[in-house]
């Protein structure tokens, strides 16, 4: 099975030089590295020249072609012809020697799949307590596994708000459990959604499926968008033994303003790409948790030590649920 590994990077020479070194050191070397810069200076170009990686091509983008989902689809017409499956990798990841060989594996195991993802192992902790575990409020248990559960999500359960699905499914109402949540259990689980930069899928999905070019920039839930399109077309699965780190980078990020508005309005996006068609009970939860969302970053002004970066999300997401009555998201 022939991959090829696409790296869309904006303004990270460094983050984008370790996660090289880390796919360098693979049990299971790709079979072409398409790196897509976006950046706005020669920085990332004059470290990758410095630096040799075999079957690397560099392709920096115009304006054109810049921005997360762009650069995807730009890297993808450029995957050569006898590739079987294309890999994505956020450039601020750092790889386990065997992350290819077992994510690959998952095509082996479930023939049928159209794409698989892989784990991150470095930001949630976890503890195995067995399957006839009781979990308290304040956790989450999944298959044997347990973790701290976040305060949104605490609160949520408090007003019957939680998400009615498993892990990597979105509800009707939207607002579900992320990828995330599922354990680091080495096992393959079927899901309706991956993370984009920890993803891969058959090339012959690309014959039908383009990532969207409303998600401009920095493209937050382009992923989510296109894996849920995908996942109606087949099935889609996480591979919790293909681990890496992720670092989140702070370089090439928006302004926490912008952010706010894009989790709001490209949220409501991604609903309606699963929900075309919400019921009132749907409607009233998916407003109903975004508002509550928004309330809780209103306290961070107050819990958190940067309390200007949660002032300005804060503003942001209010004003962006607050559009959607007047100029809702066309949907592609």
């Amino acid at each position: 099975m022939k991959f090829s590994l696409i790296v869309c990077t904006y303004m990270r020479p460094e983050p984008l030089l370790k996660l090289l070194k880390s796919v360098q050191a693979q049990s299971l070397y790709p079979n072409e590295i398409l790196i897509v810069d976006g950046s706005t200076n020669n920085k990332t170009e004059t470290i990758l020249k410095q630096n040799s990686f075999q079957y690397l091509k560099y392709e920096l983008v115009s304006d054109e072609n810049r921005g997360l989902t762009k650069q995807r689809n730009f890297g993808i017409s450029k995957v050569a012809k006898d590739i079987d499956v294309v890999c994505f990798l956020d450039d601020d990841t750092i790889l386990e020697p065997d992350y290819f060989k077992n994510l690959l594996s998952t095509y082996e195991v479930y023939p049928e799949a159209l794409g698989a993802g892989g784990y991150i192992n470095n930001e949630v902790k976890w503890e195995q307590v067995g399957l006839d575990y009781h979990p308290n409020i304040r956790e989450f248990y999944f298959d044997g596994w347990k973790r701290k559960d976040g305060s949104r999500f605490i609160l949520r359960k408090k007003i019957n708000l939680d998400s009615d699905r498993p892990p990597g499914f979105s509800p009707s109402f939207s607002h579900g459990r992320s990828v995330g949540f599922l354990p680091p259990s080495n096992k393959i689980y079927q899901v309706e959604q991956l993370m984009g930069g920890v993803s891969s899928f058959r090339k012959s999905v690309f014959e039908k499926f383009s990532f969207s070019t409303y998600f401009v920039g920095y493209g937050l839930y382009e992923d989510a968008d296109f894996t849920l399109r995908v996942s109606k077309a087949g099935n889609l699965y996480l591979n919790t033994a293909a681990q890496l780190s992720h670092f989140h980078a702070e370089s090439g990020r928006p302004n926490k303003y912008q952010y706010g508005k894009m989790v709001v309005r490209n949220g409501w996006y991604v609903w309606r790409i699963k929900n075309p068609n919400p019921n009132v009970g749907d409607f009233f939860k998916w407003n109903a948790i975004t508002i509550l969302l928004t309330l809780i970053r209103f306290t961070n002004i107050i819990t958190e030590k940067n309390k200007k970066e949660a002032f300005t999300e804060s503003i942001g997401r209010s004003v962006g649920w607050l559009s959607l009555f007047f100029k809702k998201p066309k949907i592609q």
